[in-house]
C-alpha cells in the first residue's frame, strides 16, 4: 500500500531495482491482478511475501453479516497460503451501526477467532491482530491497544493467533513496550510495521501516516522494543499517504528503503 500507484509487475521490477527482497501485499490489489497470477510473480521476481492484509471486520451482530465475514476471511487465509506467506493480518472491525457496546464486539471478534484459528492452522497461516490508534475505534477496530490485543489473542495458542505491532498505531501508549516484551515472550509477535506520526491529520485520518522521519516517532526505539523480545521477523513499511501516492511510485519506494536503513540502522 506503500506504492499502491504501482501495478503488480510495476512493484515486482521496483522491488528488483530498489534491492527489496520482501513485500507485503494487500488483498486487494492481489485480486485484481489475480491470486495466482500474483503468486507466480512474486515468485519469478525472488520475492517473499511477509504477510497479506487484511482480514478481520468481525463485529456484525446480524448473522448473516457474521457468516459473510467468516467466509471472507476463510478465503483471505486461502489466498495467504497461495501467495506464500504464513501471516494474515486481522483489523478487528468497528461498532456497529447503531451500538455503543465495546465489550460485546470485541466478544464477537474472539467468536470469530475461535472458529477460524484452526482453518488458518490447517492452512499454515497465523493470524495477527492488529491494535489501531483509538481515533479508529468506532468505525474500524475496537481493538485499540497491544493489551486489548493480546488479552484476546491468549485465549488461543500462539500459532494461530497473535498480533501486529504497528509504530503509527501504539507509539502514544506508555504501556506498549511491556506489552511487546509480553507477547514475545509468548511467541506472539507475528509482524512488525513502521510508520511516522505527523500532524495536521489529514480530514478523514485514514491516509495520515507519515513517511518514515518525517515525525514524531522514535523508529530506532521502538525497534529496540521487538528486538529485545526476540522478534526475528521482516519489518514492513505500511503507509497510507494521499501525498506520496500523488508521486512516482518507484522514486517512493526508493525513498521508503532509504529511510528505512537511514532511521533503523545502529
Amino acid at each position: 500500500m506503500t506504492v499502491k500507484q504501482l501495478s503488480m509487475p510495476e512493484l515486482a521490477d521496483a522491488c528488483r531495482e530498489s534491492g527489496v527482497t520482501n513485500v507485503g501485499l494487500w488483498r486487494e490489489p492481489v485480486q485484481t491482478y489475480g491470486v495466482e497470477r500474483t503468486a507466480k510473480l512474486v515468485r519469478d521476481a525472488g520475492l517473499t511475501v511477509t504477510t497479506l492484509c487484511r482480514g478481520g471486520f468481525f463485529t456484525a451482530i446480524d448473522p448473516d453479516e457474521r457468516a459473510a465475514a467468516l467466509a471472507d476471511n476463510r478465503r483471505a487465509v486461502d489466498e495467504a497460503a497461495t501467495l506464500g506467506t504464513d501471516t494474515l493480518v486481522l483489523v478487528s472491525g468497528g461498532l456497529p451501526a447503531s451500538s455503543k457496546d465495546l465489550h460485546g464486539a470485541r466478544e464477537r471478534i474472539a467468536d470469530a477467532l475461535a472458529v477460524l484459528g484452526p482453518y488458518a492452522e490447517d492452512h499454515g497461516v497465523k493470524l495477527a491482530i492488529e491494535p489501531l490508534h483509538p481515533m479508529y475505534a468506532s468505525d474500524r477496530c475496537v481493538v485499540s491497544t497491544l493489551t486489548q490485543a493480546l488479552d484476546l489473542a491468549e485465549r488461543f495458542p500462539a500459532h494461530q493467533v497473535g498480533v501486529t505491532v504497528d509504530t503509527y498505531h501504539i507509539w502514544w501508549d506508555d504501556q506498549a513496550p511491556a506489552q511487546i516484551a509480553r507477547a514475545g515472550a509468548g511467541g506472539r509477535i507475528h509482524t512488525f510495521q513502521l510508520a511516522d506520526w505527523t500532524t495536521p491529520l489529514p480530514e478523514g485520518v485514514l491516509n495520515g501516516r507519515g513517511q518514515i522521519g518525517d515525525g514524531a516517532i522514535d523508529m530506532r526505539e521502538w525497534l529496540g522494543h521487538v528486538t529485545a523480545a526476540g522478534y526475528t521477523g521482516a519489518i514492513e513499511v505500511e503507509l497510507f499517504n494521499d501525498a506520496l501516492w500523488a508521486r512516482d511510485g518507484r522514486e517512493v519506494l526508493a525513498e521508503t528503503a532509504e529511510r528505512f536503513v537511514t532511521h533503523t540502522a545502529d
